[in-house]
């Protein structure tokens, strides 16, 4: 009966997965599938995901209390709707709030950190799959048309969003644990590679390319004992002098990728958003209400790029947009959430006994990445706030930051209590 439960939990985690990573949203399978089974399916995860936050509230808020600060942030963000210029739009959209926080909470505190690995890579697996199906058979669905032809978009609505959840799975299963076959993690990690040539993402192969390296730098040379700080240190200098190099060199490096130096018009449009945000500093406008339908700040900021009416459907800049939906106030809490989680993912990754053990660091780096060109933090419900929540969760549990015998016989008491 418990391996029943515990199959039927993970056929959850896949469908709640794939929902937040955009397969049943506008331009994708949202587009095909009647509403009432897209709505079926949000409600689904929206209310299993509660439910089984109260049944196992135990474990739910004890990583509550070791994460206060990103509480904090997701408090801050729904009661936004008090100060928003939207207050009906940003209360709508306050369920997919609780819907990642619930979720989050629960795929922290029900799987271990190599069980996520295992079923983010499955899932993104099956995306892939499904992406291949409809961009070869269902050209209308899997592939753009005249404005990027040829371009592979797959289930998941845009060749951005496809590239990006391509290099999501080649991490997951770069680090996928040693118990699976190599024939199954190689041939996903090729799979998801050649998924980001045809979606001809550019950003998400650059962003491929960086952190395959950096993870193979840790995997290669990690650190095999107890985590002083002159190591996190200097894990932090590398960190900071490769973003120094990519910052200095910007300009040659968009235009060596044929992108206007301006970022396809990214620069105008974040001007824009910062002139604004002054105006607003401390809370913001309120989630998602800067950007909200008819918005006069969205045609604004259209008409810093171009005078064809093009209206900006967020900032392009995830930190930015963070800030225009709970002001410096809320940008400066996720900072720290960050910082605190980011200097936990180092020193799991230089005590690096298992190759999942590097999936938060690569994570965390891929989102930083990630959010510089494009808005994939808080906006909406999407894959990458959720994984964030639960890295910040998984990591701030004791198991994860004991020593490497004390972790191995948690582990094991933990699958044992799970079976029974």
């Amino acid at each position: 009966m418990s391996i029943f439960v515990r199959l039927l939990e993970k056929l959850f985690v896949i469908l709640a997965l794939t929902f937040f990573s955009g397969v049943f949203g506008q331009f994708a399978l949202g587009d095909v599938l009647p509403k009432v089974i897209i709505t079926l399916i949000r409600f689904s995860v929206w209310g299993i995901s509660t439910t089984l936050v109260y049944v196992f509230w135990k474990d739910a808020i004890f990583i509550l209390l070791r994460n206060k600060t990103l509480f904090i942030l997701t408090f801050l963000s729904f009661i936004s709707f008090i100060w928003s210029t939207a207050p009906e739009f940003t209360l709508s959209n306050i369920r997919d709030v609780m819907m990642m926080t619930c979720f989050g909470l629960y795929f922290a505190s029900r799987f271990t950190l190599k069980e996520q690995v295992q079923l983010i890579a499955l899932t993104l697996l099956i995306g892939a799959f499904l992406s291949t199906i409809f961009s070869l058979g269902v050209p209308a669905i899997g592939k753009h048309g005249a404005e990027h032809p040829g371009a592979w978009k797959g289930i998941y609505g845009d060749k951005n969003n496809f590239g990006s959840m391509m290099v999501l799975s080649s991490l997951a299963f770069f680090t996928l644990p040693k118990n699976n076959l190599k024939l199954y993690k190689w041939s996903g990690f090729i799979v998801s590679l050649i998924l980001i040539l045809v979606s001809t993402s550019k950003t998400s192969l650059v962003i491929f390319l960086l952190l395959i390296l950096f993870v193979s730098f840790y995997k290669q040379f990690r650190w095999q004992g107890k985590i002083s700080i002159i190591f996190v240190d200097l894990g932090i200098l590398l960190l900071g002098c490769l973003s120094l190099l990519i910052f200095s060199y910007w300009v040659e490096l968009l235009t060596s990728l044929q992108r206007d130096a301006t970022l396809t018009g990214r620069v105008p449009v974040w001007n824009f958003v910062i002139s604004k945000l002054m105006e607003r500093p401390l809370l913001g406008y309120g989630r998602e209400a800067f950007w909200a339908p008819n918005s006069s700040f969205a045609i604004q900021a259209g008409q810093t790029v171009t005078s064809g009416g093009w209206v900006t459907p967020h900032a392009h800049n995830g930190f930015l947009d963070i800030a225009l939906d709970v002001g410096l106030i809320g940008l400066l809490l996720f900072l720290i959430t960050f910082i605190i989680t980011f200097a936990r993912s180092l020193k799991q990754a230089y005590a690096a006994r298992y190759p999942e053990e590097l999936w938060s660091l690569a994570f965390l780096c891929f989102l930083v990445m990630n959010n510089l060109t494009e808005s994939f933090l808080l906006r909406g419900a999407n894959l990458y706030w959720v994984l964030y929540i639960s890295t910040a969760f998984t990591l701030s549990q004791n198991r994860f930051l004991k020593s490497n015998i004390s972790q191995k016989k948690y582990l094991h008491k933990n699958e044992v209590a799970m079976n029974i």
